[in-house]
Parts: C-alpha cells; structure tokens; sequence
C-alpha cells in the first residue's frame, strides 16, 4: 500500500509542476498579446488535485494534524483506544466523503455539467480527482485502523527532517 500512497504522492508534485508550468504559459501569452482562456481554471483544477492527491502520502510521513499532545500523555492501554477511536472516526467520515463524492460527479457527467468559465471543462473531470484522491486517503486511514487493531500501533512515520524546519 505504501507504493500507492508514494505515487499518489508523486501525482500530487507532478500537479503543482502543472501549476507552474500554466502560470507561465498564461505570462507568456499576455507577453506576447495572446489569449490563454482557462489557464487560471486549469491551474485551480491542478491545485484541487494536488491537494487531493497528496492527503494519503502526507497522512503516512506524519504531516496531518493530530493530536498526538493528548495520545502521548495517555497510557499505553488507553493511547491504544484513543487511537483506534480516531483512525476509525476519521475512515468512517473519509469512505462517506468518498462516497457521496462518487455520485456528485456521477451526476455531473450523466447532466454533463460544464464549468461557466471559458474553458467549459466538463465538471466530471476536475471532481474525479477528488474522488480518486479522497478514496487513496480513505484506503489509507483503513490500512492504518487495521495495523492499530492488529499490531496495537500506527505505521505513520515521522519525517525528522522537515520537522526540524520548523523548529
């Protein structure tokens, strides 16, 4: 599972290169006169799918918010519950997110909803990646309820290194 929590990762860098690489089309353009009708939609669209696409790889490096003042000053059979109660909130509401996410854009692609932007995009594409990416982080959240079950800890770990940046 942590090949696809990499590449989901991976996906998500490649989106922010897409980013960059639409904002300087869209200077390039104006430089020159042209028109690049929907880039600043494109570049909005790729933000969304970064973002999406790197919920999963983010939640295994340790880079979520949680609340580990609280777990770590709990004992050990307690820390173990506590655990489990929230790992299992958080999938639960993640696989009902990914769910409902599903049939909005279901809906959108059988209504074939466009964007009102210039570009008309058809706004099953954009929230496709939504789903996708919700769905990685919702498969992630149970690889991880799973392990706490079975193992009695978590497999997050901690990236010292950009921990330390903001020390």
């Amino acid at each position: 599972m942590d090949g696809l929590y990499l590449a989901s990762g991976i996906l998500a860098a490649l989106c922010l290169i897409a980013i960059l690489l639409l904002i300087v089309a869209q200077m390039v353009a104006r430089w020159t006169g042209e028109i690049f009708p929907g880039a600043a939609n494109y570049a909005g669209y790729a933000m969304a799918a970064a973002s999406f696409f790197a919920f999963a790889n983010a939640l295994n490096r340790g880079s979520h918010i949680r609340v580990s003042l609280v777990l770590n000053a709990l004992p050990d059979r307690y820390r173990r519950f506590m655990e489990i109660w929230c790992f299992g909130i958080a999938t639960i509401v993640m696989w009902y997110f990914t769910y409902y996410a599903y049939w909005f854009t279901f809906w959108s692609w059988k209504f074939n909803e466009v964007s009102q932007a210039q570009d008309a995009t058809p706004l099953w594409i954009p929230q496709s990646v939504m789903v996708i990416g919700g769905g990685i982080l919702a498969i992630a959240l149970t690889d991880h309820l799973i392990h706490v079950i079975f193992k009695g800890d978590h497999r997050i770990t901690r990236d010292l290194v950009d921990q330390s940046h903001a020390e």
